[in-house]
């Protein structure tokens, strides 16, 4: 029951996650055809010390509460839960409105940093400082929907946070490209003035998403009371201890939510500069910087959106079974998400390697290809181990040995500090790459060997998965290689239909042959087959036989 609930579980924030992230890589075509790669550059100017400011205005705490709440409710106590949502709301709000003055003021040092003031090409010290100035307000509103997402989570409900988080998205969508196609076609605006209005889409996306929390909340107030009234005891804990034990949990997390954003946000002090300095101009970094950071950025986190979605899920069941000392039920949780993280992503990312020219020429156009499906062959491999650095990170928290996934996230960053500049000013744009992939695995390093030493956990029945996987992975590579150079010498990438037909064909292919090895030889039925019956082969065979 608990193995099926933790499926059904990842299915549905899995949905929404890729459902959002679907939503956010195509609303990114046609606002690259509005704003350019530099346009998008200019977007990640803003978002990015956006998505930095957000994480420390939560301070983790959304998943955080959501551990809190799963740990209490599994004790009977659900009336401390409801504590420490309610006092919860006043610090998000209070946290919320302090990050939003901070990144408001920090605009202007932020865009001198980042953009070469003495270049008159490409985007400028003023652009920059209204699109961050403009994107600061969504932090007025996201810490508290984060906030009542993680109760959510916190009472094994994920429900609320897949559907807000899609109509999140769609909200946001529709705001940007409306607005800034009005502003460039219809109002003949700027491309700076349409990024900065696009950035403000976060925070009436945030409207959108906060009032679906709201219609759940209402509609769920009747049984979350009578859950209280269930209670079978209370720790009456005082809102200071509730707190401390609420902030080492949280810290911790703040640490893990910022790792992406953190990456990043190196990437935004010393990319530019880098690039500068061995001959790059204005526009030319633009648009190494957009096409990294946004288009094949949002290309390789669609695999990921998989492993966010595990870490959601598993660590309020993780923390029950820990909390529980149920040790077998335990590792089965543990092996599971090793499992269906490494069959799932480990495919995605070879395969969107493999096709970048067709990937990127098909979805961004055929203008920049060169650049952008250089960067995206090199940086689609890194979306495994942004993948399985959430759910490792996601398993350590569940088992209290938090301060582990922090140790592995410093020391990652601190080797991506030391090489970034070193690899850019070598190896061009992918310098940035090489660094955070180098990075990541320090980080994991320390995150697998803490999980193996403090939760008792034997790799040996996953590292033969992963070889199953990998060999796998490796047939449908070479199907996939052949069928792209077959169909490409019939159709070459010339135009971006061509490129398109190249890319379905190729994806199709593989995936069928990925899927077929995986029935076949009951891999897939014994990661997925609980769930997905049809991928169980021998329970058909049983099935069919009676």
């Amino acid at each position: 029951m608990a193995d099926s609930k933790l499926v059904r579980g990842t299915l549905i924030l899995t949905a929404s996650i890729f459902i959002s992230k679907i939503l956010g890589l195509i609303y990114i075509f046609p606002f690259q055809a509005i704003v350019g790669l530099e346009g998008l550059a200019l977007y990640s100017f803003g978002y990015i010390p956006y998505t930095v400011l957000l994480s420390v205005a939560t301070l983790g705490i959304p998943l955080a509460v959501s551990k809190f709440v799963s740990k209490y409710n599994a004790l009977g106590d659900y009336e401390t839960g409801r504590r420490l949502f309610k006092s919860g709301l006043i610090v998000m709000s209070i946290t919320g409105l302090i990050s939003f003055f901070i990144l408001f003021l920090l605009a202007e040092p932020i865009a001198n940093q980042v953009v070469d003031g003495k270049d008159l090409k490409g985007n400028t010290i003023d652009d920059v400082i209204l699109t961050i100035r403009m994107v600061s307000v969504a932090l007025l509103v996201v810490p508290i929907m984060s906030l009542i997402r993680g109760y959510f989570q916190g009472h094994q409900s994920m429900g609320p946070t897949a559907v807000s988080q899609v109509i999140e998205q769609i909200v946001r969508i529709i705001f940007i490209l409306c607005l800034t196609f009005v502003i460039v076609h219809v109002m003949n605006g700027s491309i700076a003035l349409a990024v900065a209005f696009a950035t403000f889409g976060a925070f009436v996306g945030a409207l959108g998403g906060l009032t679906v929390l709201l219609y759940y909340w209402f509609r769920r107030r009747v049984h979350l009371n009578n859950q209280l009234l269930e209670s079978k005891v209370n720790h009456h804990l005082p809102l200071t201890s509730i707190y401390k034990e609420l902030i080492t949990y949280a810290l911790p997390l703040s640490f893990v939510g910022l790792a992406i954003p953190l990456y990043q946000m190196i990437d935004l002090m010393t990319f530019n500069k880098a690039l500068y300095g061995i001959g790059y101009d204005q526009v030319a970094v633009d648009k190494a910087f957009g096409a990294f950071s946004q288009a094949a950025h949002k290309l390789i986190l669609i695999p990921v959106s998989i492993a966010t979605a595990m870490s959601l899920t598993i660590l309020p069941t993780i923390t029950k079974s820990y909390i529980n000392n149920d040790q077998t039920l335990l590792q089965r949780q543990v092996t599971q998400t090793y499992q269906i993280i490494l069959y799932l992503t480990l495919p995605a990312a070879i395969g969107l390697s493999l096709l970048a020219n067709p990937a990127y020429g098909a979805l961004f156009g055929l203008e920049d290809i060169e650049i952008g499906a250089w960067i995206l062959r090199y940086y689609a491999p890194v979306a495994v181990l942004f993948s399985i650095f959430a759910v490792t990170s996601a398993i350590l928290q569940g088992i209290n040995q938090q301060r582990f996934a922090v140790i592995g996230l410093l020391a990652g960053l601190i080797v991506k500090l030391s090489f970034n500049t070193f690899f850019l000013t070598q190896l061009g744009a992918v310098g940035a790459i090489y660094a955070t992939g180098l990075g990541y695995l320090t980080s994991l390093g320390v995150n697998i060997w803490a999980i193996g030493k403090y939760g008792n956990y034997n790799y040996t029945f996953v590292l033969k998965r992963f070889l199953l996987i990998s060999i796998f992975s490796l047939i449908m590579a070479v199907i996939v290689v052949v069928t792209k150079e077959a169909v490409s010498i019939v159709l070459p990438l010339e135009n971006r239909l061509n490129a398109f037909i190249v890319l379905l064909v190729s994806v199709a292919v593989g995936g069928l042959v990925y899927l077929y090895l995986g029935i076949r030889s009951n891999l897939a039925g014994q990661i997925l087959g609980s769930r997905f019956k049809f991928l169980n082969k021998k329970q058909r065979s049983q099935e069919s036989g009676s």
